[in-house]
């Protein structure tokens, strides 16, 4: 079969991740579960590890688990791989159960960042963790890498460390910290680790290891893509050129000059950060140095200068210029290497980020979720009987154990999404025939399944094998997505290759449905009517979960989301189908308060439009300001970094501070009673007091009801107390039925879905 996406097109075509010559210790074999204790690897013959790999998760034997996926993959380069998960991190004593391995640690937070993993977009802290056995919160620490790290240190200090997965990915340079308010350094600083990995890491992570088994000092893996690492100075044949080459800030304080050259900054004299200029008096302008037009520099070795973290940590038009720069260079096909510096004079050191991996062929897809997989937690965490349940459930476990990933990779680049930040935006798929394999394993391996597949999706459900049609533009485009503000032109929208593979899939043997429950990008999925209807027909459960995130252009624009004409004609196209096929079923849609660039007034009229269609959410998201994310770099600097940074440039209203964050979900939950003092206050601050009232067109209520919960129930429970509460003006005088159905008592309420707080990625 020919491979369905074509690396030659990239620079440095890459070697596949088969071809490597196995490592000698291939003649141990596979192991059933990879080894968590040293009785386990007695049983395998292992006198030691030559990679220990440590995660904040519970060991799941999944390819949705990314611990699994890197270890299996390793394992069958040869390599003997043990697992050291959720060890108690007060001393070194846990990073020392399977001995000292003789290649590296490899470190991770697990499947989630551990600070959203343990704190909510309020900063309350969790009380539980999906990942963990029981659900029980509070077994990692926060910011796992970093503790981590400090520990396999402490154990055996000359052992190289790499770091990898989600968190390490999204804080490889200078990053916003939302919950500390301020710009923390790069990972690599704070851990001392050797090496981050970035990204979906099997390439780069099968090259080093293979590197290091060959006694390569880990100080000279300089040139693997997809890492990170620490750099004295810039070396003599590569070309240096300042950031603002790529985007120009425009006029900016007299700070520290970041984009000088290295081999110059040991005899500048290091200056104080000014402070910001009063209206009115003159501006300094940075002195920059000026290098030759990154056009006529060979990419391969040119690096960009970012402001230094000194520079974005007091500056915050900086640091969105640096986050603009860092994301017009995400594209492995044309992206250079990008260097940050950190601290000044002698103590300076150069944070270097390579260029993205090369994404993964359709055929190194199905080498990766081929492995052979138990599809189960690890037997030490299962009862007496084998059984996982009760205290030993691991909740992220259940709820993927009959799903099957069928691609990686995002081309929406949703602003306050980190999918594409990290998996990138060209999408990789697996083939046909490894997909059905894999159905097949789970009928054979895993127990309880009925011959129900609960999600055949990804990152998104119906990217699968979409992308550019032209392997030239693809490599050279700059653009931060493929479908906003309009599908672009070159983007093949065919969903036939899915149509065909849900066919398939639901007629194997023993196959009783096969859902897709994975988030839909509706405005790709109305280019393709056909698939809507296969969807619709075939392979929605009741209820379908689509993201339009909001109703009104100003949030919209700042997310890079379509506007609610796409949802309209999805809608249709979903009620036709479903009548047609005799169902009833629902859109689930999610909205998200408090995103940068929304206005008080946006969401009042996203709360008239959940009322005018019926809509009452249970569940309510509020902007979580991850690290790295483009809406993030909105919320700490008040800029648009969609667009160029300037002094002058875009402001965006940030939804800053506990009551305005509140009042923005309350217009979200606009039918619940507890909600209803704080959004009167607001409408009227907002001169619309004629939303308030009994009618129809009104969204909430002039009276409030004696009892907490909804409406309705309150209105049951204080029937007999209505004529003495209205003539106390709580209620209208009116009779309480009809004023039930002015506030919308009947309509139908949004079920409650579990939605997970982050599909598990590494």
């Amino acid at each position: 079969m020919a491979s369905y996406l074509d690396v030659s097109r990239f620079p440095r075509e890459a070697k596949p991740i088969t071809q490597y010559r196995k490592f000698w210790a291939s003649r141990f074999g596979k192991a059933p579960y990879l080894p968590m204790s040293r009785q386990e690897m007695d049983e395998l013959g292992w006198d030691a590890c030559d990679i220990i790999l440590v995660t904040g998760d519970a060991y799941v034997d999944h390819p949705s688990f990314g611990m699994a996926v890197i270890g299996r993959v390793l394992e069958a380069q040869g390599f003997r791989v043990g697992i050291i998960a959720q060890p108690d991190w007060q001393s070194a004593e846990a990073f020392k159960q399977l001995g000292e391995p003789t290649l590296f640690f490899g470190v991770t937070a697990g499947n989630m960042d551990s600070m959203i993993n343990r704190y909510t977009a309020d900063r309350k802290v969790r009380s539980d963790d999906a990942y963990t056995p029981g659900g029980e919160g509070g077994r990692r620490p926060d910011r796992a890498t970093l503790v981590y790290s400090q520990r396999c240190r402490e154990a055996y200090a000359h052992v190289p460390i790499v770091l990898g997965g989600i968190e390490a990915s999204l804080r490889r340079i200078a990053h916003y910290d939302y919950w500390q308010d301020k710009v923390r350094r790069s990972v690599l600083v704070d851990s001392k680790c050797d090496l981050l990995l970035y990204g979906n890491a099997e390439r780069a992570l099968i090259e080093v290891a293979h590197r290091l088994a060959a006694r390569e000092p880990i100080e000279s893996i300089t040139d693997v893509r997809g890492t990170a690492f620490i750099r004295r100075e810039t070396p003599e044949d590569w070309l240096e050129i300042d950031s603002t080459e790529v985007d120009r800030p425009g006029r900016v304080e007299s700070h520290v000059n970041p984009y000088i050259m290295v081999s110059q900054r040991d005899t500048t004299p290091a200056q104080t950060p000014s402070k910001p200029q009063d209206q009115g008096s003159e501006v300094a302008v940075v002195t920059l140095h000026r290098s030759p037009k990154p056009q006529s520099l060979p990419r391969d070795k040119t690096v960009i200068r970012l402001p230094s973290y000194e520079q974005v940590r007091a500056d915050p038009v900086l640091y969105a210029h640096a986050s603009r720069v860092l994301h017009l260079e995400t594209n492995p096909g044309n992206a250079r290497a990008l260097v940050q510096a950190h601290g000044t004079g002698a103590t300076a050191r150069d944070v270097w980020i390579n260029p993205p991996p090369i994404p993964l062929t359709t055929e190194e897809m199905d080498h990766v979720f081929d492995l052979p997989y138990a599809r189960s937690p690890h037997p030490r965490y299962a009862d007496d009987q084998g059984r996982h349940d009760g205290a030993t459930k691991i909740p992220a476990w259940e709820m993927i154990r009959f799903s099957i990933n069928i691609m990686r990779g995002c081309f929406g680049g949703c602003t306050f999404c980190s999918i594409t930040e990290h998996e990138g935006r060209i999408i990789q798929s697996r083939s046909e025939a490894s997909i059905l394999r894999e159905i097949q394993d789970i009928q054979e391996k895993v127990p309880g399944f009925t011959g129900v597949i609960s999600d055949l999706g990804g990152p998104t459900a119906n990217m699968y094998r979409i992308g550019c049609k032209s392997p030239e533009i693809e490599a050279a485009c700059r653009k931060p997505s493929c479908v906003y503000p309009g599908i672009c032109s070159n983007l093949n929208t065919s969903h036939s290759a899915l149509i065909h593979l849900y066919r398939k899939a639901r007629t194997l043997p023993g196959i009783k449905k096969v859902l897709v429950g994975s988030g839909v990008r509706y405005d790709l999925a109305v280019e393709s009517p056909e698939y809507v209807k296969e969807l619709v027909t075939h392979h929605v459960g009741g209820y379908l979960k689509i993201a339009p995130e909001h109703t009104e252009d100003g949030p919209l624009s700042k997310m890079m989301k379509p506007g609610m004409g796409s949802y309209d004609r999805f809608k249709q196209l979903f009620d036709r189908y479903s009548q047609e096929a005799g169902k009833e079923q629902y859109l689930i849609p999610y909205f998200i308060a408090a995103h940068p660039g929304t206005s008080d007034e946006d969401m009042m009229n996203l709360a008239l439009w959940l009322k005018a269609n019926g809509f009452r959410a249970d569940q309510v998201q509020t902007f979580y300001p991850s690290p790295m994310a483009t809406a993030t770099a909105m919320y700490h600097s008040g800029k648009n970094p969609l667009r160029g940074v300037r002094r002058d440039s875009e402001a965006v209203d940030i939804v800053r501070g506990d009551r305005r964050r509140r009042l923005h979900k309350a217009f979200l939950r606009y039918h619940d009673p507890n909600n209803w003092p704080l959004l009167r206050e607001a409408l009227k601050a907002m001169g619309r007091a004629d939303l308030i009232g009994n009618g129809q067109h009104h969204l909430i209520p002039r009276f409030q009801p004696a009892t907490g919960g909804t409406y309705q129930s309150a209105r049951r429970k204080n029937s007999t107390l209505a004529p003495v509460r209205a003539r106390r003006g709580e209620l209208p005088e009116a009779s309480t039925p009809q004023a039930g159905r002015a506030l919308g008592g009947k309509l139908p309420r949004i079920p409650k879905v579990n939605k997970p707080r982050s599909k598990p990625q590494r």
